[in-house]
């Protein structure tokens, strides 16, 4: 893979890219006999180019520019974090809308056996049917694994399980918490479930605990915020649709476990910045913490790192100048 690829530039557009700045004065048909390559395909990498405001398309010229890599490549980064924040703020609105769902349908079950939920309180009995779903399971299981740093004993219940799995040509796909990066047992978990086939991504925080089973089954603790109460098991094609989508959101802006931590254009990680968007949102030091899948004085050597960083001696005028930064605004405006 090449540095670029991440930018949304395949290897053709890349080439094109370099030798349009190193040659500035070449048509379409030059730069194709250069790499070798049709010139309808360099065509095509310059109107991909142009779509990415990396090149400008022929004026009165006639040439095609390259526009300069700082500022091209700058705008095209400020204009991706725009989207994943878009998505992040997406991801949060249905996490609240999902607690709302999952205790609508506790109480039709209660109210109607046909209503394609199943309220399980029994924590023995969630194990159970959890093993039985990817015993079970046939072309995929998606799942979401908060709470950070997954505990030795659950690792090491579940390896069995996920071999067996795995080795039937069974999918997975895991999204964790980025905090997991820090406990070695947990990344060598993660990094063995993907010498077996399976694959693991990251986000800052997710919007709860989740298992879908071959697209027909999820299962979905009863109470997000406290998993102890027991778990809803939905049948609804239309609720496992939905489900389906946000699993498919989070993971497209999730990071693959061996790709280097990023930091935005104003320096922050995204941790730092779901942190910052958490406490905003007027949440204790104590549930971000839990959110974030990490310990409270991670939170607060976080917090301390970041006032540091704004030059602020109490967390009031952190705030002030979080605001004053733009650091919970659009990302594009920080580039100028």
């Amino acid at each position: 893979m090449s540095a670029s690829e991440p930018f949304g530039l395949d290897a053709l557009s890349e080439s094109v890219y370099r030798i349009l700045l190193l040659h500035p004065e070449d048509d379409p048909a030059q730069l194709a006999e250069r790499l070798e390559r049709e010139e309808s395909e360099v065509t095509t990498a310059l109107e991909q180019l142009a779509d990415l405001a990396l090149a400008r398309p022929p004026g009165a010229g006639g040439r095609w520019r390259a526009v300069n890599p700082e500022l091209g490549l700058a705008a095209l980064l400020a204009r991706q974090e725009s989207e994943a924040l878009r998505r992040q703020r997406e991801m949060e609105r249905s996490r609240g809308a999902l607690t709302g769902l999952i205790a609508e349908y506790a109480s039709l079950r209660r109210q109607s056996p046909e209503s394609g939920v199943e309220v399980i309180s029994n924590l023995v009995e969630v194990r159970d049917r959890l093993e039985q779903l990817a015993t079970d399971a046939a072309g995929e299981v998606l799942s979401f694994a908060p709470g950070g740093p997954q505990p030795a004993q659950v690792m090491e219940a579940s390896r069995a399980l996920d071999q067996q799995t795995l080795e039937r040509g069974v999918r997975m796909r895991t999204v964790y918490l980025d905090s997991v990066r820090n406990d070695p047992a947990t990344v060598r978990y993660a990094q063995w479930l993907n010498e077996l086939g399976g694959t693991v991504r990251t986000v800052p925080a997710l919007p709860l605990r989740l298992i879908i089973a071959d697209g027909a089954t999820a299962v979905v603790p009863l109470d997000p915020e406290d998993p102890r109460k027991g778990a809803v098991l939905l049948h609804s094609p239309g609720v496992i649709a939905a489900l389906r989508a946000l699993f498919e959101q989070v993971w497209e802006q999730a990071k693959p476990l061996g790709e280097a931590p990023q930091r935005d254009s104003r320096g922050l990680s995204d941790q730092e910045r779901q942190l910052l968007r958490l406490l905003a949102d007027g949440l204790t030091d104590e549930r971000a913490a839990q959110r974030l899948g990490v310990s409270l004085r991670t939170i607060r050597r976080m917090m301390s790192d970041l006032m540091t960083r704004m030059d602020s001696r109490s967390r009031f005028q952190a705030g002030i100048k979080v605001a004053d930064l733009g650091w919970l605004d659009n990302p594009a405006d920080a580039v100028h």
